[in-house]
Parts: C-alpha cells; structure tokens; sequence
C-alpha cells in the first residue's frame, strides 16, 4: 500500500518555529491531496492544512497567518512551515495522503504523528 511518514516535531518555545516533514512511499499513480492534522490530549484530531496536487490549500483560522503548507510533487512530499507557534499548537500532528495507487483503487493513508511541543 501508500505508506506516509512524518517528521520534524520537537519541543519549541511560544514565538518559535518548526518545519514538519512527510513524504509518501509505495504503489503511487498520483496523489490528490496531502494535509496536515493535529491532536490534542482529550481532543478530536483537527484539520490544519490541506493542498491539492495543483497546490490549492485550505487552512483552519487558527493557524491562518501562521502556518504554510507547501509540497514537491516530484518527491511526494509536504511540508508544513509553522511560525509564531503558541501553547495551543501542542498537539501530535498527523499527515494524510489520499490519491490513486498502481491499480483499481484509491488509497487514504495516514503517518505515525510527530510531536509537536510549545512551551509557554
């Protein structure tokens, strides 16, 4: 299948930034739409960003001004810049890749989760 794995999370300070990183491995013919999601302790897991393949891109409001999705297409890869980042950052943030595999089918996969930490 599509295997997505994530990384780049780490433990920052409020004001600070970090560069997430996920690529998607395996039986690809084309992705559509990669994104990021994020969840916190006691929380439902939240979308952050999304991109099409024609990098189209969707925020939430939260991170709107903040955080920029961005992909290479040739690497299968997206990235997720993220500044300014607040407390209420925190949370494991997840990647998603949704496109069309070698065959019959389509393929919605999702990473390990990184850990994202802001301190106050």
């Amino acid at each position: 299948q599509v295997h997505v794995v994530e990384s780049g999370g780490g433990l920052v300070q409020a004001g600070g930034s970090l560069r997430l990183s996920c690529t998607a491995s395996g039986s690809i013919y084309s992705i559509n739409n990669m994104g990021w999601y994020r969840q916190a302790p006691g929380k439902q897991r939240e979308l952050v960003a999304t991109i099409s393949r024609g990098g189209s891109t969707n925020y939430a409001d939260s991170v709107k001004g903040r955080f920029t999705i961005s992909r290479d297409n040739a690497k299968n890869t997206v990235y997720l810049q993220m500044n300014s980042l607040k407390p209420e950052d925190t949370a494991v943030y997840y990647c998603n890749a949704e496109g069309f595999p070698w065959g019959p089918s389509t393929f919605n996969s999702w990473g390990q989760g990184t850990q994202v930490t802001v301190s106050s």
